[in-house]
């Protein structure tokens, strides 16, 4: 076996890891709305519905009006609920707290679309499940998104915090502190379709939103520009598809429906 060059290898220790989390203006997040908006498109319905908007500034209102659907558009801060989107459909804003649902009636909406991560920002997690559960009507969907456990054991590694690292096999739950004091909880996905299951939704299924990495789409942005972009789209669409069951990536995505 050869042995490694000790400088190669001083080399590879002191270059700077990537980021768990591209930065804010890396050309990554073009390719995540793309891939994020094929993914919505081919899951929701033909016919007009009803959906509750929980997906925070930089939604998909857009499609969803375009599409035809009435919009319950939820924003918790009264700058943001102010939106034209052009289409047959509607959008209704409400200012409220996305965490919680108690201003909404049981069984009132057709669809709920979670891509905020809410279930990720909430501590009581399972509190929010049962209101995204029960205002849902019989076969009624739900798609939401949260943060994948390998994208917590990323930060937790990138925060030096190696103890609870070691902790997180025996873990019932990943808690990931934020630089800025929050607390976010990630998941793997057997715990998200319990978590599901246990609000009496039927769980379709739960896959990652990204298989590719965002050095691998960074760089491919960087050499082939837009024209790389089509292709990354269409290649992440169907290794997600692939990977269904797993937790690669920054983000789960799920989809349930209510019986």
């Amino acid at each position: 076996m050869r042995t490694p060059d000790p400088v190669a290898v001083d080399s590879l220790l002191r270059r700077p890891a990537p980021r768990p989390v591209p930065a804010a203006d890396s050309p990554y997040w073009l390719f995540y709305r793309e891939v994020a908006r094929v993914q919505l498109a081919g899951w929701l319905p033909s016919q007009p519905a009803r959906v509750l908007d929980l997906s925070g500034p930089g939604g998909y209102a857009d499609e969803l009006v375009a599409g035809g659907h009435e919009v319950l558009l939820v924003r918790s801060d009264p700058s943001d609920v102010l939106v034209d989107a052009p289409g047959p459909g509607r959008v209704l804003p409400v200012l409220a707290d996305t965490r919680s649902l108690t201003w909404l009636a049981d069984r009132s909406v057709d669809l709920v679309l979670a891509e905020s991560r809410m279930l990720s920002t909430c501590l009581a997690a399972e509190v929010t499940a049962e209101h995204l559960a029960r205002v849902l009507r019989s076969g009624g969907r739900l798609l939401l998104a949260v943060e994948s456990l390998s994208l917590g054991l990323a930060r937790l590694a990138d925060q030096g915090r190696w103890a609870e690292l070691a902790d997180v096999p025996a873990a019932d739950v990943v808690l990931v502190p934020d630089d800025d004091g929050s607390i976010t909880r990630c998941f793997w996905p057997e715990e998200l379709v319990a978590l599901l299951t246990d609000v009496g939704l039927e769980v379709d299924w739960v896959r990652p939103r990204s298989v590719l990495t965002p050095a691998t789409v960074e760089r491919a942005l960087d050499q082939g520009g837009r024209a790389a972009l089509r292709t990354l789209v269409e290649t992440e669409v169907a290794l997600a598809e692939e990977r269904q069951g797993e937790a690669t990536g920054l983000h789960l995505l799920a989809s349930a429906r209510r019986p």
